[in-house]
């Protein structure tokens, strides 16, 4: 059997799989990102590429491309990663250094753009031929497909959807800008206003507090979606909170977009319906036309933390010229709420 290989690179963690022209997930590897050396993480992505084809080679598996998702801004050329928030890369020839340490052609793609493609190939979206997968996690991502086709832009940047300024001269973003999406419907705004609420002694957040030990420094999104699963009504006032500026982000950019589903994927969509039913409800409230349009639906993403290495490797064997097999149905069959990773 032809598997192609899947990577994606995160801050904290290199993840990578075979992966079949189904979709199905067939050999798995991880190891730490060594996030602050360029060369090191290259090393690192060679050296689970070469595991990987080593794995593939002792179970009759022929390894066709070589797909690499990475956090951060890639080049149109597929050969950059121009900027990466939480890695060291700045304008880094990452192909040209993979393509010599694994000794074949590597394809690199943003990761967000990857688990887009995933979803849409394999996942929530693969009936649709115009998505939008938004993911919230640490920060808010994004990734478009329109007429079966990934939007990438002029520059290879486009979907960077977390910093849609919503609310001018708010609060500051990670990026440097004031008022994006991102630091208002994000797992780090989430914790950000559940700090506040304990640090301020309201006896509305007792629940909250009582998890963190009164700490509001230990209390996690982890900690928050427990508190907000067991019926706490400050945590679910959280999420309310969080989902109505997601589905008003949304909402504008299905003003732009108009596509046809909308999955949410990330580490808070863990929580379900405690963020989607704020989410819907806000995004109906400010859909341009509503009353006179279809409404897009919103689901969950499906695939889990394994869209971003399902999507590089369907991406990197297009273009590489191998044949995918048409999907017909999910790679795998996980719970509704297990969804891909933000950036």
């Amino acid at each position: 059997m032809t598997v192609n290989l899947g990577i994606d690179v995160g801050g904290t963690g290199i993840k990578g799989a075979a992966v079949a022209a189904d979709g199905a997930l067939r050999h798995r590897s991880e190891r730490e990102t060594p996030a602050h050396d360029v060369d090191a993480i290259a090393q690192a992505i060679a050296d689970l590429v070469r595991e990987l084809i080593d794995h593939c080679r002792r179970d009759g598996d022929e390894v066709g491309a070589v797909g690499v998702a990475c956090a951060g801004f890639v080049d149109a050329a597929g050969g950059t990663v121009l900027f990466a928030p939480n890695l060291a890369w700045r304008d880094a020839p990452l192909k040209d250094r993979l393509d010599i340490l694994v000794g074949r052609p590597v394809f690199l793609e943003n990761d967000a753009n990857a688990a887009a493609w995933g979803e849409f190939r394999f996942g929530g979206a693969r009936e649709a031929d115009d998505m939008l997968l938004v993911t919230i996690g640490t920060g808010v991502g994004g990734g478009i497909v329109t007429d079966g086709e990934l939007l990438r832009g002029s520059e290879g940047i486009a979907a960077e959807i977390g910093h849609l300024r919503v609310v001018p001269e708010g609060n500051r973003c990670g990026c440097g800008n004031k008022g994006c999406l991102e630091a208002y419907a994000s797992g780090t705004a989430l914790v950000r206003e559940g700090r506040e609420l304990v640090s301020g002694g309201s006896p509305h957040a007792g629940a909250l507090s009582d998890l963190c030990g009164g700490d509001p420094e230990q209390l996690t999104g982890l900690l928050i979606t427990q508190a907000a699963t067991d019926g706490d009504a400050a945590a679910t006032e959280l999420f309310a909170d969080l989902g109505r500026w997601l589905g008003e982000g949304v909402a504008s950019l299905v003003a732009v977009l108009d596509p046809e589903l909308i999955v949410i994927g990330g580490g808070v969509s863990a929580a379900g319906d405690l963020l989607l039913e704020p989410t819907r409800a806000a995004f109906a409230r400010q859909l341009t036309g509503r009353g006179h349009r279809r409404q897009a639906e919103i689901v969950l993403a499906r695939l889990g933390n394994d869209a971003g290495m399902i999507g590089a490797a369907d991406l990197a064997a297009r273009r590489a010229g191998v044949t995918p097999v048409p999907a017909t149905q999910p790679a795998t069959d996980r719970p509704a709420g297990s969804a891909p990773a933000g950036d």
